[in-house]
């Protein structure tokens, strides 16, 4: 993902998995306060990758863009950015 931004995602309403269009991303748990520490997650060859520090399952869906996630929502934004 040289040259690209690596997408950040959240869990506030808690799901057991959320589906993502990357393979490469930072989950941050809930939104601040509540979030834990920002983790760079890199799926590799696999489909799937449970977060070390929320236990959220993330599945990659190649259907679906950087910034898309199932269900809706889950993508991060940084209110300061």
């Amino acid at each position: 993902m040289a040259g690209h931004s690596t997408p950040h995602f959240q869990n506030d309403a808690g799901h057991a998995a959320i589906d993502i269009g990357v393979r490469e991303f930072m989950c941050v748990g809930a939104n601040p306060p509540q979030d834990h520490p920002h983790v760079y997650i890199d799926m590799g060859d696999d489909d799937q990758k449970v977060c070390p520090y929320c236990s959220t399952l993330y599945r990659h869906d190649p259907t679906l863009k950087a910034d898309e996630t199932r269900p809706a929502g889950c993508l991060y934004i940084d209110k300061a950015a």
